[in-house]
């Protein structure tokens, strides 16, 4: 919080509150406790809206992908847009971070919202104009990257700024429910539309969705805050969101979990487009539900998150999904049926809620108000997020010259490796609370 310490007791595990806040709050909904935050009405507001834009963010996803392989019938290309999605990331997280400290989290949210509506218009437009080009994509990738930057800075720090410390734990899984929700429906939608009218409705709808949240934003009732002056140049601020990480062992084991996931394990969603037509031989549809497979399980990983957001044993659990998750990876590289892949996708959604929300939660919990976004920008460069860049280049060129199903295989190889070294060799990382 504000005016605390923010030198972390290097010998102190990182813990969560055991059981659910009892006090209620006064004309506020005090729904069960999986679903203890949408009390809240501000993050009532701010869920309706994300629901509706991450359908949206979903059907551009499965898409673009899908526009980008019909388009060069290259894995290396979609790795490619990948890249110039996520690596903007690296360029601007930190300083996102120390900028986000000093202004309003409401305000930086509503222009990054308005500026990625704009982008999938854009999109849109150049499909409908019938003149898109691979080149477009990677444009509008790294400019949606460079958005992004700011955009998940915010967003992660906004979520206390509507909850409160009490029930941010629920709420960070909660999000994960609201994205995996979208998950489920957004590629089940995308394959239909896809099929139906093409992929420019994908982008325009996308387009559209982006004004629930903006809407919600502006309806909120939010505390007036002013963010406390600072005179120290941007670096200095960044360097001390730095010095504060480094000096967090427990921070830095968990910011390795994420980072190794990341660039050996997640990329396969990069290569989903190319194993759905050269693997499982299925079209534009069986696309669509093979990334509601994994959503149907990411949903239930975070509702069970939601759930267990209390617990005392988030250590365990971590590291469970970390090594389920590759697993199921490793088997999905050999799976030669739609069934069967089906099911593996769904327990590596599971598996990766474990993993991430967990991760997040404990790292979010106990950022200090004044470092609370510089602490998360850290943060998104070392998840997924951050690294997506590297994976996605080492899986599409594993896959350009191997297959896509060794492009998948190789890195949940090295992940679940890894994840065994961890539990190996960093016990402190089962022992967190």
């Amino acid at each position: 919080m504000q005016g605390e310490s923010t030198q972390p007791d290097a010998g102190t595990a990182l813990s969560v509150p055991s059981s659910p806040p009892a006090t209620k709050v006064a004309g506020e909904w005090n729904p069960p406790r999986t679903f203890a935050s949408l009390r809240h009405r501000n993050y009532r507001l701010y869920t309706a809206g994300q629901l509706t834009s991450q359908v949206g963010t979903w059907m551009q996803q499965v898409a673009q992908g899908y526009l980008v392989y019909q388009l060069t019938g290259s894995p290396l290309y979609l790795g490619l847009v990948a890249f110039c999605g996520a690596i903007p990331i690296w360029f601007f997280a930190l300083t996102a971070g120390a900028l986000i400290d000093r202004l309003s989290r409401r305000t930086v949210l509503l222009l990054t919202q308005s500026a990625a509506a704009l982008l999938a218009f854009v999109l849109a437009a150049l499909v409908f104009a019938g003149v898109v080009q691979p080149w477009h994509i990677l444009v509008l990738a790294f400019l949606l990257g460079t958005v992004n930057a700011f955009d998940m800075t915010a967003r992660q720090a906004f979520v206390k700024d509507m909850v409160g410390k009490d029930d941010l734990s629920n709420a960070i899984a909660l999000n994960s429910a609201i994205f995996n929700s979208s998950r489920i429906v957004g590629p089940a939608l995308a394959g239909l539309t896809l099929g139906a009218v093409g992929a420019g409705w994908c982008f325009l709808l996308n387009g559209l969705s982006y004004f629930a949240v903006i809407y919600g934003i502006f309806r909120m009732e939010m505390p007036k805050v002013t963010p406390p002056a600072r005179h120290a140049a941007i670096l200095a601020d960044i360097r001390e969101g730095l010095r504060y990480v480094r000096r967090a062992p427990s921070i830095l084991a968990l910011m390795l979990v994420v980072s190794i996931s990341a660039v050996f394990a997640v990329p396969y969603t990069t290569l989903l487009p190319a194993y759905a037509r050269d693997v499982m031989h299925v079209d534009a549809e069986g696309l669509g539900f093979l990334s509601t497979a994994t959503g149907v399980g990411a949903l239930a990983g975070a509702l069970m998150m939601a759930t267990l957001s209390y617990s005392r044993r988030r250590g365990v659990i971590l590291s469970a999904g970390n090594l389920v998750y590759p697993a199921a990876l490793l088997g999905l590289a050999f799976s030669t049926s739609y069934a069967l892949s089906l099911l593996l996708l769904a327990v590596a959604g599971f598996a990766f809620m474990a993993q991430q929300s967990t991760a997040n939660a404990l790292v979010q919990s106990h950022a200090p108000d004044n470092l609370r976004a510089r602490v998360m920008s850290i943060y998104m460069l070392a998840s997924f997020a951050g690294m997506q860049p590297i994976g996605a280049i080492q899986a599409g060129s594993v896959a350009e010259h191997f297959g896509v199903s060794a492009g998948i295989g190789v890195g949940a190889t090295i992940a679940l490796v890894s994840s065994l070294l961890i539990l190996w060799w960093l016990p402190r990382v089962r022992e967190l609370q």
